[in-house]
């Protein structure tokens, strides 16, 4: 092991963005050379995190393309069906009144926490997460930049207002009262795996001015935006590391802070069960779920904040 730990580390670098790949394995018993590798590579430099589904997991949340994940939560509902096509609108609706108790109920799981933790001991200066599930912040993160919005928040279209999305639970259920006694497995974008409705589902609409609702995140075919994506620059500018945990970089939204990041040498550290888009812009690459491996690290780098 002190051969495979020496070579890791040899080929992190000092940070200039020229470092190779370090494929660390999956964590195991003895996780030293993971740890060790990723808590140098962090050791006094100001680190970003981008965050993605594999945050959110282990605290009863799906995502789109882990293992089991049903042929239809890997389709969900695009931006154009849902403000052109009434039924499709309905439909999502009728899903998205199961699933929401169950979102609504999950709770900050260690990752979370400890991510928190790092941001209050100053080793994280900011989190980018692409989740929409306000776990970050309820585990007490408070520099974060939700890049694709929150699903507890619904907005107008048209005048812009928003709305809590318990209060619109309470409206959807009064004017659909046989679906307060449904249940159905939760689905990624916090709708649920329910079949088509039987009876027309009633959408709510804006009480400021009677326009379309639609919840307050960037559907599939929408845009981030801008400002949002600005944000989020200047946050990864602004770093010396940039630490992705749990998200497969799938989509351009997140990949794009990896490319940057790369593009400034900046190193990058990705923390995924599973291989990612962005490993080959990666300085480290450690395979460990982050219920097991975060603990760890904040521990470490925690201690190592607080001794220096």
């Amino acid at each position: 092991m002190a051969a495979d730990e020496a070579a890791i580390r040899s080929r992190v670098g000092d940070g200039t963005g020229d470092e190779g790949l370090a494929l660390v394995p999956s964590l195991g018993p003895a996780p030293g050379e993971a740890l060790e590798a990723l808590a140098e590579l962090c050791a006094g430099r100001r680190v970003v995190a981008l965050t993605g589904a594999g945050c959110s997991t282990e605290s009863g949340i799906p995502d789109y393309r882990g293992e089991g994940t049903r042929a239809r939560a890997r389709n969900p509902i695009r931006f154009s069906a849902y403000v052109e096509d009434p039924e499709a609108r309905a439909r999502y609706w009728s899903r998205a009144v199961v699933g929401w108790p169950k979102l609504s109920r999950a709770r900050p799981n260690a990752a979370h926490r400890v991510l928190a933790q790092l941001e209050a001991a100053g080793v994280l200066s900011g989190l980018i997460t692409q989740n929409v599930d306000r776990l970050h912040h309820q585990a007490g993160s408070r520099a974060v930049v939700e890049l694709h919005g929150a699903l507890a928040e619904v907005r107008c279209l048209s005048c812009q207002t928003i709305e809590g999305r318990d209060a619109l639970q309470d409206r959807l259920l009064g004017l659909n009262p046989s679906w307060r006694h449904l249940d159905a497995a939760m689905a990624p974008d916090g709708d649920a795996e329910l079949e088509d409705p039987v009876d027309r589902f009633q959408v709510a609409d804006c009480q400021a001015c009677g326009g379309l609702l639609k919840p307050n995140v960037v559907f599939f075919g929408e845009q981030v935006p801008q400002a949002t994506v600005d944000q989020a620059y200047a946050m990864v500018e602004d770093a010396e590391v940039l630490a992705v945990f749990g998200s497969s970089l799938a989509v351009f939204s997140g990949l794009r802070f990896v490319k940057r990041a790369k593009a400034r040498g900046i190193p990058v550290a990705i923390i995924n069960a599973g291989p990612t888009r962005g490993d080959p812009l990666a300085s480290l690459k450690i395979d460990a779920r982050l219920g097991e491996f975060l603990p760890r690290l904040g521990a470490r780098l925690i201690g190592s904040s607080g001794a220096d």
